[in-house]
């Protein structure tokens, strides 16, 4: 890795414990993410509270770095060396989530996943699958649009409707099944019920036969759903709801898990 060009007045600790210099590195980056990606030094001074020359040996290091790129208008935007770590801790998410899956299968009987908003795509980065003969198999790494999944209806459930939108039109809404919702104010509708709900259902719009009900994982630091699926047969009205609250438990505590990820 290219040496530092932050200067040792940057570099002292702070009042964590840690150095200075990365952790406002840090904070610049996921500032950068929240704002879209690309940016300008008078922003991140606006909403940093750091002076530009600070921010200005900060950008040009990570820069040097790979982590961030300078645009042709001078504004700066995350570089593609980001994708590797991303990718890298997507998997890493998935590994730290397994125990959590397990119980869900231990206490629901079904298939448990876990998948990340990624794009305008759904991911799935890790399963257990049920005990059961008949079981839902989702291969890991497959990727599917979110109209027709649980998963995508809890991930999607707090965006904004012009957000929702835009990235439906993007995508298309092809039909998986005949029950798949394929217009935007139906699936805007079925956000509204997840809201309402707490939870998203998958009832045969991905494949007949199959149901599944998903949670989003709260404070997560990437957006995240767990969900189980199995035959419409076991999965039935009765049987939500005693998987849900299942769900939803083990939503909360694999949330705190992370978050002990990254003590304050």
């Amino acid at each position: 890795m290219p040496p530092s060009s932050v200067s040792s007045t940057d570099s002292t600790k702070s009042t964590t414990g840690g150095v200075q210099s990365l952790e406002r590195a840090f904070d610049l980056l996921e500032r950068m993410a929240d704002a879209g990606g690309e940016v300008g030094l008078s922003e991140l001074s606006a909403s940093s509270g750091l002076p530009l020359p600070t921010i200005h040996r900060l950008m040009r290091t990570l820069v040097v770095c790979g982590y961030v790129r300078q645009q042709a208008n001078r504004r700066y935007a995350l570089g593609p060396r980001l994708i590797r770590l991303g990718e890298s801790a997507s998997r890493l998410l998935g590994t730290w989530a397994r125990p959590y899956l397990a119980r869900l299968v231990e206490e629901t009987g079904e298939t448990a996943n876990m998948a990340l908003l990624d794009g305008d795509e759904i991911v799935y980065v890790a399963q257990v699958p049920s005990k059961h003969s008949m079981r839902m198999f989702t291969e890991v790494g497959r990727r599917v649009l979110p109209h027709s999944t649980g998963v995508g209806k809890a991930l999607l459930a707090n965006t904004p409707d012009h957000e929702v939108r835009a990235l439906l039109a993007r995508t298309g809404m092809p039909a998986a099944t005949e029950k798949t919702i394929t217009t935007a104010d139906g699936f805007l509708a079925a956000l509204e019920d997840v809201r309402r709900l707490g939870y998203a259902i998958d009832d045969n719009e991905q494949e007949i036969g199959v149901r599944c009900l998903a949670v989003s994982v709260p404070n997560s630091p990437t957006a995240a759903a767990i969900s189980i699926s199995g035959p419409a047969g076991r999965v039935t009205e009765s049987a939500t709801d005693k998987i849900v609250p299942v769900l939803q438990q083990v939503a909360g505590e694999l949330s705190e898990a992370l978050a002990s990820q990254n003590p304050a």
